[in-house]
């Protein structure tokens, strides 16, 4: 299914391609004081870079939030780094205008709230830990440790691949042995844009979206996302659809992953292009 991309004319509202997404984008508009707008951070809020060390929020998404959070509900950034670091990165703490905003980290494990300025989270799992000190030894011993770098993600690990000579060689390599050792610890996998993570089960962003949406009563929701883990939030407002909130699926674009845009009803232009529309909704609410 092909999505409505970006108009030439930038403070232009895309038109969903779906009739679920028509309606909504017309729920988020016309009742924003109940919308819950839902939002990745790697690759939607922030460019996808080498190292995600040096990943930042792009340079106008801080106030097109600012100038929509007030609008609506709540804004949730939900990711799979820690929230502090989500947090950072994006440069959300202090901002005014972001009082209604969270940050849904580790898929929900932890949460960072605007008003309060603190973090919440349950105790880690010992299976991550444990899986971090044998992967070094496993790199080695399967030739795959050129090129790969490992992420420390607190409650979980990561392997990354896209400093690898074959970074999709690589990728695919590792998938049976970090799926084996992820096995051994009660972890999961979950695969991204050239990085596999470790985890614990239990969480995802479909679940951390449900939770919020419910917590909160929203009418409506948006997510906006680029990334195979974002697959099981578009589940959620699939859901919810299903039972009644309507909701609107955006695809921040990217050609290496192309499950989200055929699910999509609105596709956007990366980062640059989520900040627009973001900006263009906040224009248009009251």
């Amino acid at each position: 299914m092909a999505s409505h991309t970006d108009s030439t004319d930038p403070n232009a509202l895309p038109t969903p391609v779906t009739q679920a997404g028509r309606e909504g984008l017309d729920a988020l508009l016309s009742r924003p004081r109940k919308a819950l707008i839902g939002l990745d951070f790697d690759g939607t809020l922030a460019p996808i870079v080498a190292d995600p060390e040096q990943a930042r929020a792009h340079p106008e998404a801080v106030p097109a939030l600012a100038a929509l959070a007030p609008k609506v509900a709540s804004v949730a950034v939900v990711t799979g780094r820690p929230a502090g670091v989500a947090v950072r990165n994006g440069g959300f703490a202090g901002v005014p205008g972001l009082e209604h905003l969270v940050v849904l980290g580790h898929y929900g494990a932890e949460r960072w709230d605007a008003v309060t300025g603190t973090v919440t989270a349950p105790a880690p799992h010992p299976g991550v830990a444990s899986a971090r000190a044998e992967l070094p030894g496993l790199l080695d011993r399967i030739g795959a440790w050129r090129g790969t770098w490992i992420e420390e993600k607190g409650r979980a690990v990561a392997v990354h691949t896209r400093r690898a000579t074959d970074p999709q060689a690589a990728f695919e390599a590792l998938r049976e042995p970090l799926a084996d050792l992820a096995t051994r610890h009660g972890l999961v996998v979950e695969p991204g844009r050239m990085v596999l993570e470790l985890r614990p089960p239990g969480m995802d962003k479909g679940v951390a979206l449900m939770e919020y949406a419910r917590e909160i009563g929203a009418e409506s929701v948006l997510y906006a996302g680029d990334d195979l883990g974002d697959l099981a939030a578009y589940t959620a407002v699939d859901k919810l659809r299903a039972a009644g909130t309507p909701g609107l699926l955006v695809c921040s674009g990217s050609e290496e992953v192309t499950e989200l845009r055929e699910r999509a009803d609105v596709i956007t232009d990366g980062p640059s292009g989520v900040v627009r529309l973001l900006r263009s909704l906040a224009d248009r609410m009251p």
